[in-house]
């Protein structure tokens, strides 16, 4: 009999470490888990041709529709019929982000070449956002105010800057995540641009 209890609790022992062993296994698989999912995802990032150009669903698909207040009008509702008559720039941009103030000298240049360039400024203060267009000077046709991110969502945005070339019929052909550059535009956007155009002349 004594045998018997002995033969007993060493079985239960035996299943408790069994079941802790299990636990532990469950707890080491989700650090695991998670590494390969990193790794899936910088493998895709490094196979792409731009690393700042990331995959976006909307591609060749209609800007979303929107309804949001203008930075310097707040008593003014825009929607997407207000925007896009022609082949534009739409810039996602913030105070609170430094690569904004890297790229703002491009967005001038652009805009001053005619290129019409819209502004989503992003989960933001208004009055911050004016003070700061007034420091490093305006080169948007318009601005959005996205303080909730509402529309920053339906884009897809990861964060900003951002930009997105959408043509004539309000289209989105193109979207660049990360600072435009000099090389950025005279390589990538201008000659889409130009190509957009043209097309709608033919």
């Amino acid at each position: 009999e004594t045998q018997g209890i002995k033969s007993n609790r060493g079985l239960r022992m035996s299943e408790v470490s069994s079941a802790e062993g299990r636990n532990i296994n469950k707890v080491l698989l989700i650090p695991l888990l998670g590494f390969l999912a990193l790794v899936v995802v910088l493998a895709i990032g490094f196979k792409l041709e731009d690393p700042h150009l990331l995959p976006s669903v909307l591609i060749n698909r209609p800007f979303p529709e929107f309804e949001l207040k203008e930075l310097y009008d707040e008593g003014r509702i825009v929607s997407k019929q207000d925007l896009f008559k022609e082949v534009s720039l739409v810039n996602v941009w913030a105070t609170w982000c430094p690569n904004c103030i890297i790229e703002h000298p491009q967005l001038l240049e652009i805009s001053r070449a005619g290129v019409p360039v819209y502004g989503i400024n992003y989960n933001d203060d208004i009055e911050k956002a004016r003070a700061w267009l007034l420091r490093y000077e305006d080169p948007y046709e318009l601005i959005l105010v996205d303080d909730e991110g509402t529309l920053g969502i339906d884009l897809g945005v990861y964060g900003a800057p951002e930009t997105f070339v959408v043509d004539a019929k309000g289209e989105i052909q193109y979207k660049h995540v990360g600072i435009v550059t000099e090389e950025i535009w005279s390589r990538t956007l201008r000659p889409l641009i130009q190509q957009l155009r043209n097309g709608k002349e033919q």
